[in-house]
């Protein structure tokens, strides 16, 4: 009898598993570690300033091209990628980001949820479009986050008067308690009142910044009046980060817009990193493999430890088909970025996609490692039930499924892995405890839906 390809197997097994593929979402969040890590550091000093715990809040990059920014309840505040692409500096995200914060601390409610809480906002990698191919097409998304579903974007919030001027005074505050000049802020919120004065500018309609925080000559007035009287309005903005910040908005620019607007705003001529790095997502994207391959090495001959510039070469590598080559990169991107999850998923699909049964055991230990330490990536689970399965551990190959499809949303599949999961796990262990958890999750939110129908 022939030998059963990896392939095959993990189709196998994806239909024993009941394990789908992601659903796709026209906004969904965008994920990626390089990012998230800057977005992280700039809002921590801002965090600190406003009181609140820095694990406790997060700061959410969604996949939208409105300029906006919003909270939805909890501590957590959501970015568009549209408004990362208007930002000239980090700066001006920090003003916004301290603005939102003063909705967290304000307790300022979502006036209109749509008659749905917030829950199942899809995610989408920045750095795993293989890993994503791989659950279901090129286009489906990642996962879900317990953050927010769609329903929770900008079109669904507006914030009164009172409450603006609240957040602004709140951010000013955040701003100076953090040592970071207003200017940022002010630039940001002067461009957009400039693109709705001066260009009658509107996103999709209903959900742009200046329809759900509206701006005006007042407020900005009297922004502007509390910023020049602090003591960090003239100090320079912070280099380190701003280069960052260029990096990832090229970054970001590089994996969303078409490939031929990428390679006219960052011509062959630019060889800064930033144009490096959106034209090596351009061309990978229009599967120009030696090209998309000759800017990651030049990024990497520019810092052969950078992380992210190894990590973007190895799913080159992965998804051109040579995983056995992507290895040495995605270990060593791994091991830079001091475990990443986003990255160890990456590196763990890689070891699996080698065909390579010597390679299951690090496989499963690296993607152990990633769930230990970011519990909502599906993609993650998705990888480590495959592995559970090919070595003949079905319980647990079960639990992780039922991981997967409850951060999916799928409860009732949900609740059918967690008793396939209880049914096969030693009574009593840790495994078996958290199968019968996700077994009443899942229970629980098909009851409520069963009430509001």
């Amino acid at each position: 009898m022939p030998k059963l390809r990896l392939s095959a197997l993990r189709a196998a097994i994806a239909m024993l598993l009941g394990l789908a593929p992601l659903p796709a979402a026209a906004q969904s969040i965008l994920r990626d570690a390089e990012t998230e890590a800057l977005l992280r550091d700039m809002a921590a000093p801002l965090v600190k300033a406003s009181g609140l715990q820095p694990g406790n809040v997060d700061i959410v990059l969604v996949n939208d091209s409105s300029v906006n920014a919003f909270v939805a309840g909890g501590q957590a505040v959501y970015v568009n990628s549209g408004l990362i692409d208007q930002a000239d500096t980090a700066a001006e995200v920090q003003g916004v980001i301290a603005h939102e914060l003063g909705h967290v601390t304000g307790g300022h409610a979502v006036l209109n949820m749509g008659g749905k809480s917030a829950t199942n906002i899809s995610l989408l990698s920045l750095l795993l479009g293989a890993a994503a191919a791989a659950a279901g097409g090129g286009e489906a998304a990642l996962g879900v986050i317990m953050a927010g579903q769609q329903a929770a974007m900008g079109k669904y919030l507006a914030y009164n008067r009172s409450q603006e001027a609240s957040a602004d005074a709140a951010g000013a505050q955040y701003l100076s308690g953090a040592g970071i000049s207003g200017r940022g802020s002010l630039e940001f919120f002067k461009k957009l009142q400039n693109m709705e004065f001066r260009y009658g500018y509107r996103a999709k309609d209903g959900d742009e910044f200046y329809s759900t925080h509206p701006l005006t000559g007042d407020r900005i007035t009297t922004l502007q009046d509390t910023y020049e009287k602090d003591a960090a309005w003239t100090r320079p903005d912070d280099a380190k980060m701003q280069a960052r910040f260029l990096r990832a908005k090229a970054k970001l620019f590089g994996f969303l817009a078409e490939p031929y607007q990428v390679l006219r705003k960052y011509p062959a001529t630019d060889t800064t990193i930033p144009a490096r790095y959106a034209r090596a997502y351009a061309y990978h994207r229009e599967s120009r493999f030696a090209e998309a391959r000759a800017e990651t090495e030049a990024l990497i001959k520019a810092d052969p430890d950078d992380p992210y510039f190894l990590e973007l070469d190895g799913q080159i590598l992965l998804e051109a088909g040579k995983p056995g080559e992507a290895l040495p990169m995605l270990r060593k991107a791994t091991d830079l970025s001091g475990n990443s999850p986003l990255i160890a998923t990456l590196f763990g699909h890689a070891l699996m996609a080698t065909e390579d049964p010597a390679n299951y055991k690090e496989a499963q230990g690296v993607l152990k490692n990633a769930v230990a330490r970011d519990r909502e990536n599906p993609f993650t689970w998705y990888q480590l039930g495959m592995i559970y399965a090919a070595n003949g551990d079905m319980p647990r190959a079960y639990l992780a499924s039922a991981e997967q499809q409850a951060l999916s949303g799928r409860m009732e599949e949900a609740l059918r892995s967690a008793q396939a999961a209880e049914a096969g796990l030693p009574q009593g262990s840790p495994d078996w405890l958290r199968a019968q958890d996700i077994e009443m999750q899942a229970r629980a939110e098909l009851e409520r839906d069963k009430k509001r129908r």
